[in-house]
């Protein structure tokens, strides 16, 4: 017995260090990271980084890149073939079948038009292309009153009828024009953010031209961490920092797209309500939502509402917001209870 127990004991030993050496070596190769891919679309940039422990990122960008192409082809107002553009040029005032995708953010723009009176529309297309900021090009002169008159004759969401069965779509105006300029980015983060969910991946943060969806928290138990910048056209400063999980952010502004006659100032963002561009002293809004889509549409309209108007919207439909104005000697914070608790110490 003596004899037995000891060549056991002599089997035993490699096989623990065996063991061991695996245990150690599987950790190294498995320890999660964060990584990281990045490319153009939709006239911007979208970076996406995921927390994982597969090294390999090529299938996860490929699948990215495909997904924000058939978004692109769909939704796009500079690509002539798209759908939406399709739709633009057609002049039926029938039942027009949609894809999926071209319908939900229809949908979701104009419950969002129904819920601010307004002040989000996707059909001010006309408006933005009237004022240079759409497809058809830039303008150095501001249009006429008579002008401008003629083409909201072809604005409003209520010329927008949805078939939900069938997923179709009716205008009442054969001219009636869509731009999805102001949600298309913020569906797409989404659909980015469903797309790594459907790989595993449940730490993550998606931007695409400054909107932002994160989600879980970053290796060592840390929040992914934002950079608000300034209103300010003349800089590139950072007003606020802001840490996050599970949260859509969006933010819009007037202080980078424009154009100035005789030192008036135009800004691209455009109210429905008078066919002009907003003019108060608003400069910036940051909105948090569930989706990217929502919080993207919605940092329009408060854009349009201006800050009474918005701040008071924001906290009867509990919305975290910061609004920042332009005041006589500098900008001022105005920002909801609930969105101070995502501020960096």
């Amino acid at each position: 017995m003596r004899k037995l127990f000891i060549q056991l004991k002599l089997v035993r030993w490699p096989a623990a260090l065996l063991l061991a050496i695996f245990v150690i070596t599987g950790c190294q190769q498995t320890r999660e990271e964060i990584r990281a891919v990045q490319g153009l679309t939709m006239g911007t940039s979208y970076s996406v980084k995921w927390v994982s422990k597969d090294v390999d990122t090529q299938k996860v960008h490929a699948a990215i890149e495909a997904v924000l192409k058939d978004i692109n082809q769909s939704m796009s107002t500079y690509i002539e073939t798209s759908e939406l553009s399709r739709l633009n040029q057609s002049s039926s005032t029938e039942w027009q079948p949609l894809s999926s995708a071209l319908y939900d953010v229809l949908r979701l723009s104009t419950d969002l038009s129904t819920q601010t009176d307004g002040a989000f529309d996707v059909t001010v297309g006309p408006l933005v292309n009237l004022w240079g900021f759409g497809p058809e090009g830039r303008v150095v002169t501001a249009p006429s009153d008579d002008t401008i008159e003629a083409e909201r004759n072809r604005v409003g969401f209520e010329k927008i009828a949805l078939n939900a069965t069938d997923q179709q779509i009716k205008k009442s105006v054969a001219e009636l024009y869509i731009d999805l300029s102001a949600v298309a980015k913020g569906y797409a983060v989404d659909r980015v953010a469903s797309l790594l969910e459907e790989f595993g991946y449940e730490r993550y943060l998606v931007e695409i031209g400054g909107e932002l969806r994160a989600k879980g928290l970053k290796p060592g138990g840390k929040h992914w961490r934002i950079a608000i910048e300034t209103p300010d056209a003349a800089t590139r400063s950072v007003q606020k920092i802001i840490n996050v999980k599970d949260v859509a952010i969006a933010t819009s502004g007037d202080y980078r797209n424009y154009f100035e006659e005789n030192g008036v100032r135009f800004s691209h963002t455009i109210d429905p309500s008078t066919g002009k561009p907003i003019r108060h002293r608003l400069a910036s809004v940051t909105v948090f939502a569930a989706s990217c889509a929502e919080a993207d549409a919605l940092a329009t309209a408060f854009m349009v509402m201006g800050t009474e108007r918005g701040v008071k919207y924001a906290m009867q439909h509990r919305i975290n917001a910061l609004f920042i104005n332009k005041g006589d000697t500098g900008f001022e914070e105005i920002m909801t209870p609930g969105f101070k608790k995502y501020l960096a110490n």
